[in-house]
């Protein structure tokens, strides 16, 4: 696992230790960023279901400000505390164990927008409709913002929720990775 492109390309990343956690695999990120990017002008992002933090990591490697990772897996998150050290990205990220729940919940109560929401949930535990509805009503995602869901190829999400619209959808092996942006007309207030 790797650091695919930007400013850290080709920088080695730790994986979570154990088998809690399904890692990205360099292809799928690869096409992941070059669907909604490749490269980006500031904004921040959001990796929910962040795991290693790879997606996240990725995302201020090519251009992103920062970076806000939530996992709720304590190996999780000192995963991704290593990483962000590996790339000295400490000062452009923040971390906090917390399920997507409530995580979802705190960021509504800080009013915060985000260019970019990375979901990639267990396969076991999704809830991907949910928070996408979630993140629609309270306006988490920005205008022009995007939303990546990496989830297994047997799940197929609505194209509309909420506010928003799956824009794109493709599939590598099984997991799919299904893009979601606000419907044309509609203002995020």
């Amino acid at each position: 696992m790797r650091v695919i492109s930007g400013e850290k390309r080709g920088l080695p990343l730790k994986a979570v230790p154990g088998s809690s956690t399904r890692p990205t695999t360099d292809k799928v990120k690869e096409s992941i960023f070059n669907m909604i990017g490749p490269y980006f002008s500031g904004g921040v992002a959001l990796d929910l279901y962040a795991g290693s933090g790879g997606l996240g990591i990725e995302a201020i490697s090519r251009g992103v400000a920062q970076t806000i990772f939530v996992d709720q897996n304590k190996k999780a998150i000192v995963t991704i505390k290593q990483n962000l050290q590996q790339c000295h990205f400490e000062d452009r990220s923040e971390v906090y164990r917390n399920d997507a729940s409530r995580a979802l919940k705190a960021l509504i109560k800080r009013e915060l927008s985000f260019a970019l929401i990375f979901l990639d949930p267990p396969y076991a535990k999704q809830n991907i409709v949910n928070e996408i509805s979630i993140i629609f009503d309270h306006q988490l995602l920005e205008q022009s913002g995007v939303i990546v869901c990496e989830h297994t190829s047997t799940v197929d999400l609505p194209n509309v929720i909420g506010s928003g619209i799956k824009s794109r959808a493709e599939t590598y092996g099984d997991t799919t990775i299904s893009i979601y942006t606000y419907k044309e007309g509609v203002v995020a207030t």
